[in-house]
């Protein structure tokens, strides 16, 4: 497996002082891949890549490297709206070890279909490494667009997409056409993505749930489809108290500090959940079956 299955873009814990915490990142590793990921993304968007900074962003990518290497695959969020900046991570995380690269849509430039192209190659070829682009057009603000899905997709280096647009019309043309492996990136949409072909997921909720989510997909590809679909319905209070009460990285901080895995500390301009919010995550979550 390329990536793995059941993947979870990790957050990345900082101390109360708002700096690193380094201690956190081996044992909060360990825990998902104990609870059943078979992958973690690191310095993704749940990993708040946009305000950590290159040598952070280098040490808990090795971190982890160093804690679940050849566990669970590590893959690296290399993506940014500067080219040449995501080529500097993408050398980065060839040279420490990771398994694959993650590179998302450049968000705000708004380049055109010639330049997300352009783009995308230049990193890709930036390393050897395997990619999986990244498309979430609600933070990059612009979608890729079906002929360029299918041009990347001819590089021999790009195999995966993680799909976070929510348009399951497009993904199905996709899934069919471009012969990517297909990783839902939207938890709530993590079973109807498994209808149409998906491969697996690239997950927040996983940091909670994965080894529920293992099971769903392991019932859904064995044939077990009622199985899958009731665990899936169980599983939608932890999608939409993560995702809808208090969005995602705030929530998860929220959850695992609760947990007792790291402190509920975000960068600005995210701010910790309050204590409202919490209540209500605390609700869904009990109703989701997590004990916290």
């Amino acid at each position: 497996m390329t990536f793995g299955t059941v993947i979870t873009a990790m957050v990345t814990p900082f101390g109360v002082d708002g700096k690193l915490d380094v201690a956190a990142i081996a044992p909060l590793a360990n825990h998902l891949v104990n609870l059943g990921n078979d992958g973690i993304v690191v310095n993704g968007t749940t990993g708040e890549s946009a305000t950590v900074d290159d040598d952070e962003k280098l040490t808990v990518l090795q971190e982890v490297i160093n804690a679940v290497g050849g566990k669970a695959k590590v893959i690296a969020g290399v993506g940014s709206n500067d080219t040449a900046h995501s080529i500097r991570l993408a050398k980065d995380a060839k040279r420490v070890g990771a398994d694959a690269s993650l590179i998302v849509t450049p968000y705000y430039n708004k380049p055109s279909a010639d330049g997300l192209y352009a783009h995308f190659i230049a990193v890709t070829e930036a390393t050897d490494l395997p990619v999986m682009i990244y498309d979430i057009p609600g933070r990059s603000a612009i979608a890729i667009p079906k002929d360029v899905m299918m041009r990347l997709a001819e590089h021999p280096l790009i195999l995966a997409n993680k799909d976070a647009r929510a348009d399951l019309a497009f993904s199905t043309e996709m899934i069919r056409n471009s012969g990517l492996q297909w990783f839902s990136g939207d938890d709530i949409l993590n079973l109807p993505m498994l209808s149409i072909g998906a491969h697996g997921f690239v997950s927040v909720c996983g940091h909670l749930v994965a080894d529920r989510l293992k099971q769903m997909r392991d019932a859904f590809v064995s044939g077990n489809v009622e199985t899958a679909l009731k665990l899936n319905q169980d599983l939608v209070p932890v999608y939409t108290s993560v995702m809808s009460t208090i969005p995602g990285v705030m929530a998860v901080k929220a959850a695992l500090s609760l947990q007792g895995h790291l402190k509920n500390v975000v960068r600005l301009p995210l701010v910790p959940a309050n204590e409202k919010q919490i209540t209500e995550l605390k609700r869904g979550l009990t109703e989701g079956g997590i004990s916290l």
